[in-house]
């Protein structure tokens, strides 16, 4: 098992960098941020940009791995995103990972236009991603989508983490899950909305079977994000329990988030810090 952190780019980089030093000093396997123009459960809260963050992150680790947690079509087009893409593995020297999916939540309308139902977002979701694959293998790319256009897209140099760098897939549906097994290197799920623990894994069971049954035996990396049921670092006790059941259930890696002071995540730094000392090591 390898364990993650979400750290949410809501700190001035000051108060910011002993996080991303701390995960790693910590002994996480990869550390990452959010991908949105604001988020719905902190909208009053301060919002800083995914890019410069990485960057920064990048600049002051040495071994974790680094991501989006998840970067989506909503405001990104994949030409823009790889230029970012290659100089995010470029600095970060072959370390970061882009977890993609189709998007939702407020980045859906804040800059105009209509929002897209759910058949339309796996559509846009489909050509992003092949579009994104396309551009940083290939020099030169020619394309006229629905949703997307380059003309003589030059992608040069290329990644560090050849043949591009792994795309860590968000999906739920069976277009998507689809999609996730072609392109990714892994699958990432939040599960669905439920009232309880139990109910919440029930899901996850379902969404995890669904997905072995579109990949098959090959290895493929499959991640859980462990604070949707309850939140994960609440107590010793309950980050052991649900991580025993992630492992139970065949997930590679597990992603909790960074204790905040209050609010949504409020937690103790000081139970992580134990968390790190007495019960990762058991699932190593």
């Amino acid at each position: 098992m390898r364990f993650g952190i979400t750290i949410l780019p809501e700190y001035r980089w000051k108060d910011a960098e002993r996080r991303w030093r701390k995960a790693e000093e910590l002994g996480f396997d990869h550390a990452w941020t959010y991908d949105h123009l604001t988020w719905g459960g902190l909208q009053d809260s301060p919002w800083y940009g995914t890019t410069p963050t990485l960057t920064a992150a990048a600049l002051v680790t040495s071994t974790i791995r680094l991501g989006t947690f998840v970067t989506s079509p909503n405001f990104r087009h994949p030409l823009a995103l790889t230029r970012e893409i290659l100089a995010l593995d470029d600095i970060s020297d072959g370390r970061f990972l882009c977890g993609i999916g189709a998007g939702g939540g407020i980045d859906t309308t804040i800059q105009g236009g209509p929002e897209l139902g759910p058949r339309a977002k796996v559509d846009r979701l489909t050509e992003f991603v092949e579009l994104l694959d396309t551009l940083l293998t290939t020099d030169g790319v020619d394309h006229k989508g629905e949703y997307f256009e380059t003309r003589n897209a030059r992608t040069l140099p290329g990644c560090v983490q050849q043949p591009r760098v792994p795309f860590v897939m968000a999906a739920n549906g069976p277009r998507s899950l689809r999609l996730a097994a072609k392109y990714g290197a892994g699958w990432v799920t939040t599960g669905r909305k439920a009232d309880d623990l139990d109910s919440w894994f029930a899901g996850v069971t379902d969404l995890k079977h669904r997905l072995d049954d579109v990949v098959g035996d090959r290895p493929f990396d499959r991640y859980l994000s462990i604070d949707n049921g309850t939140y994960a670092l609440s107590s010793l006790a309950a980050f052991e329990g649900i991580v025993g059941r992630a492992a139970a259930l065949g997930f590679t890696d597990v992603i909790t988030h960074y204790p905040r002071h209050d609010g949504i995540y409020a937690g103790s730094e000081d139970l992580l810090d134990q968390i790190a000392a007495e019960v990762i090591p058991q699932f190593r």
